[in-house]
């Protein structure tokens, strides 16, 4: 059951179901409330108009005995004095609540109240002009809930209240009821149908949303099972079924497809490289190791400067090999203020006496955040590959453009061909065409230093042949870091 209640499809038909079951009991209750004040309102009214037609014979000073009274099971009426006297009542009527007072038999009629045969007889209201009939409330009919027992049988009934006045100035009330069967039974089969409707509707809903969840959902397994597959086989050359729809669900697919694609060029790119770092690093151990042999059987055959040049190509390696790995690890460089221009100078003044001269113009001022010892690396880097490739010289600059710090190492050695400047920045490539094949080298001199340039948040780049510069942002003004990228 709570795996069951766990599926998004369950969760779904389930929030589903109790949205809709609120609102229809929510529209149930008011359906309810309104049909009900309704026919209330058209019971009030029926009560009303018989209360007025008794009141209206009360005004005429119709006497009490002969007042034309409904019939009680219909409309129970009691006419009562404002002391609560009752004066008349239907004949039927064996009791009443709701009204002023209980009784159902009259009280006999005093002196002032008497309207009996005494002074009025049935021309009394014949005369539409006699000056001493009395007056109906028509505006002001209260209204009141009650039950009235007629012939044995109690039933509630709506009582309305009018106020009369007689002839003799006397005042009284006349109360007459309208049965509240018929709203109660139109409430009562509303609400049954309702009862037997609502949970119908409910599995109606819950059922179609399970489908219909399970239907849009179709995809979403499909990504999941190819997803486990690939998992399973670790075959990252395949890709989840994307959907032709164009809803979440397809853009899901095809994010999950390009994220498998970038996985697969990462895994791919890991593989080469440690394929490459296998490669480079077999060939100096080697070489060492072959003439440690050599040393060891014949100790006047060693060849220790071939020893000592192999040892520190080997290290040299591990060292390069160790920053690409702290880079791909998303090392952050540090938060050093440098002076880019001091830097370059450094650099070029470190190198052992070349083959060809290196001229250096580099500004004063220009103060770069991050690693010196990274930074110093690529400029390091940038000379070590201009010595291999230069004719007659090599020229740096270092300088400042749109608010950038510029630093170009520029010679005069074979152009690097336009289609591949982006191939040289990768690891373990080296142009055997286009330039002379270094033999210490193992490619990875340009592809740490972009590396780091990008750490720093700025790019290197190869244009016009053989001119290498390096962008980088100026330090802010209160040194922080720059963005890594």
């Amino acid at each position: 059951m709570s795996r069951l209640l766990g599926s998004v499809r369950a969760r779904a038909a389930l929030g589903a179901t109790s949205v809709v079951a609120v609102a229809l009991v929510a529209t149930g209750l008011a359906v309810l409330l309104v049909l009900r004040s309704n026919l209330t309102g058209q019971t009030d009214l029926r009560a009303q108009v018989a209360a007025q037609d008794v009141a209206s014979q009360v005004a005429l000073d119709v006497p009490y005995g002969k007042l034309d009274l409904p019939d009680s099971d219909e409309n129970p009426v009691q006419v009562v004095t404002e002391h609560g006297g009752l004066r008349a009542a239907g004949d039927d009527l064996e009791a009443v609540t709701g009204t002023a007072t209980t009784a159902v038999r009259p009280e006999r009629s005093t002196p002032e109240g008497d309207h009996g045969d005494d002074g009025h007889g049935d021309d009394d209201h014949g005369d539409a002009d006699d000056p001493s009939r009395g007056k109906v409330s028509h505006d002001d009919a209260r209204f009141s809930s009650g039950t009235a027992t007629v012939d044995g049988d109690t039933a509630d009934y709506r009582f309305a209240a009018v106020e009369v006045t007689n002839g003799s100035d006397d005042t009284l009330i006349v109360y007459a009821g309208a049965p509240l069967t018929t709203e109660q039974s139109a409430v009562s089969t509303v609400r049954g149908a309702m009862l037997v409707v609502l949970p119908a509707l409910l599995m109606v809903v819950a059922g179609v949303t399970w489908l219909v969840t399970r239907r849009a959902l179709r995809p979403v397994e499909g990504i999941r099972r190819e997803m486990a597959a690939i998992t399973a086989s670790e075959d990252l050359a395949r890709r989840v079924p994307e959907p032709g729809s164009h809803d979440e669900v397809a853009r899901l697919a095809r994010t999950t497809n390009e994220t498998l694609t970038a996985l697969e060029k990462s895994v791919d790119r890991q593989r080469r490289f440690v394929a490459d770092a296998s490669h480079e690093l077999r060939s100096p151990i080697a070489s060492l190791r072959t003439q440690l042999e050599v040393g060891a059987a014949h100790p006047e055959l060693l060849d220790v400067d071939g020893a000592v040049a192999d040892t520190v190509r080997l290290q040299q390696l591990a060292a390069d090999l160790l920053l690409l790995a702290r880079l791909d690890a998303g090392e952050r460089p540090a938060a050093a203020r440098i002076d880019l221009g001091e830097l370059v100078r450094e650099e070029v003044s470190r190198l052992h006496a070349g083959r060809v001269p290196v001229t250096v113009h580099a500004a004063g001022g220009l103060e770069v955040a991050g690693s010196r010892g990274q930074l110093a690396r690529v400029i390091g880097n940038l000379l070590d590959n201009a010595q291999r490739h230069a004719r007659a010289g090599i020229e740096v600059s270092a300088h400042e453009r749109a608010g950038r710090l510029v630093v170009e190492v520029a010679n005069d050695g074979p152009a690097v061909p336009p289609a591949q400047r982006e191939r040289i920045f990768e690891r373990f490539v080296r142009l055997d065409d286009a330039r002379t094949r270094d033999e210490g080298g193992a490619g990875l001199g340009l592809a740490i230093a972009r590396d780091v340039a990008l750490r720093h948040g700025g790019t290197l780049t190869v244009r016009g042949g053989a001119v290498f510069a390096l962008d980088l942002p100026a330090a802010r003004a209160h040194g922080d870091r720059p963005d890594p990228v």
